[in-house]
């Protein structure tokens, strides 16, 4: 697919991956629709881009279908979407505190896996109503965001880990699902990336983490995930596949 002229919506737009992942897009050309529950970044992302900002709550039927209804009354129905939306806190199965309250673990489920999905069908559904982008019948793409966790989890992910193995076990099924109507899907499943969620860690926790990928030794860039979208978008062949983005690296335990 062609990106410029598109419409594309990036949830979890206002920083990192998604930030980034929405600049390239704009830049190729699509109108583009940011999603995130942080307003105050989100307008700035896309002030910078000339996009659209939407707060969104992925995880929330009634704010996501308000959102896409608003991305499509604005940029008409999205023919890309990049899910990006994430929240990745520690705590172990059983802590010092006893079991891990089930909430902690059904929040992150809610906004990572549930609300990857709940994105995923509406934008689906609008694409079902829309004519085929070529003689192929492609009519778009659905990029979801999942993490080597889902394979390597490390102690203290057990929510993060569930989400994003949820993730991983959906993209064939999903682009099985959905190609009927010529809808791609593919997962993106990212290793120790320099959002500032990982900038923020201790400086020596930092160097330990990135010298566990073979080659190059350290974090990968936002900007190296936004092209990877970039090139899934354009090569049709890539479809109901997940594709670690890690330098190689296995996460260990701890």
């Amino acid at each position: 697919m062609n990106v410029a002229g598109q419409s594309a919506i990036v949830t979890g737009g206002a920083s990192g991956m998604g930030a980034e992942t929405a600049r390239a897009l704009a830049a190729a050309g699509a109108r583009v629709t940011v999603m995130d529950v942080n307003k105050e970044a989100l307008d700035g992302v896309a002030k910078d881009i000339g996009g659209l900002a939407v707060e969104c709550d992925v995880s929330s039927s009634d704010s996501a279908q308000a959102a896409v209804a608003a991305a499509k009354n604005a940029h008409g129905a999205a023919r890309i979407l990049v899910n990006c939306a994430g929240i990745a806190p520690a705590k172990r199965i059983v802590g010092r505190d006893g079991p891990m309250p089930l909430e902690d673990f059904k929040k992150v489920i809610d906004v990572n896996l549930i609300g990857s999905f709940n994105v995923l069908r509406l934008v689906a559904a609008d694409l079902y109503a829309e004519e085929p982008l070529d003689d192929v019948g492609e009519r778009g793409v659905i990029v979801n965001t999942a993490s080597v966790a889902a394979y390597e989890g490390q102690v203290g992910q057990a929510a993060y880990t569930a989400s994003k193995g949820g993730l991983v076990a959906l993209t064939i099924q999903a682009a099985r699902d959905l190609s009927g109507k010529g809808i791609r899907v593919v997962t993106i499943a990212p290793g120790f990336i320099a959002t500032p969620m990982l900038l923020g860690m201790p400086e020596d926790v930092q160097e330990s983490l990135a010298q566990q990928a073979p080659f190059p030794k350290r974090f990968g860039r936002p900007d190296e995930y936004a092209k990877l979208v970039l090139h899934i978008i354009d090569n049709q062949m890539i479809n109901g596949e997940v594709i670690r983005l890690d330098g190689g690296a296995r996460m260990q335990p701890r």
